[in-house]
């Protein structure tokens, strides 16, 4: 928490606004990793999904919660994301996490088969303990749109400590993949400068993965 204490005037400022949070769309520059995944067998989303999850473990500002009134940091994440069921409804899919990405991405993808075959949505996060609850971020795939903004929704303006992150549509770049790529977290925690290392660390943690 040192690191933190060196801000905590910032997220004193910050989180005395009715809305603390910052959010940032901006075009992604990724590696092109897709004919690494088609040569593995392995989903595209699903694999830049652990990249983007092992770069919020990298970067310490992603991994500052509030709990019970006091800030703190967590050291692992509950994958969570958004799928669409077979009526095109919204549902959640959790899973546990793996080190290993060819597990990582199993677990995912059954997440997903499960999710998408569910009516009802699927609120299991609600059965979280307060700890666990914080040990996630929030993340949702639009691989339609190639949008340019997004307001994430919070449960409420005065918390919004858990990030939120999204991404949609590939498209080929001049130096690889190119994506637009959305941020939104407690500008007590996080500035512009942080969302750029964030950047920064998912296209090391792809160009790791296919080492």
């Amino acid at each position: 928490m040192q690191n933190f204490e060196r801000r905590r005037d910032r997220f004193d400022f910050f989180d005395r606004m009715q809305s603390p949070a910052v959010n940032l769309c901006f075009r992604m520059d990724l590696p092109d990793f897709r004919p690494w995944c088609k040569a593995q067998g392995l989903a595209p989303f699903h694999v830049l999904l652990c990249a983007v999850l092992r770069a919020v473990l990298q970067v310490e500002n992603f991994r500052y919660r509030v709990l019970d009134g006091e800030v703190i940091t967590i050291d692992r994440l509950h994958p969570s994301f958004t799928v669409v069921n077979q009526h095109f409804d919204l549902n959640l899919a959790y899973f546990d996490w793996s080190d290993d990405v060819r597990e990582f991405v199993a677990r995912g993808q059954a997440a997903r088969e499960e999710a998408s075959g569910m009516l009802e949505m699927d609120m299991q996060y609600g059965d979280l303990s307060p700890r666990a609850a914080k040990e996630r971020v929030f993340v949702t795939c639009m691989p339609w749109l190639d949008f340019t903004a997004i307001q994430h929704p919070m449960a409420s303006l005065a918390t919004p400590d858990i990030p939120s992150l999204a991404w949609g549509k590939f498209r080929d770049g001049p130096d690889g993949l190119q994506l637009p790529f959305s941020v939104q977290a407690h500008h007590g925690f996080v500035d512009g400068y942080h969302i750029h290392q964030f950047a920064q660390q998912i296209a090391r943690e792809l160009d790791a993965i296919m080492l």
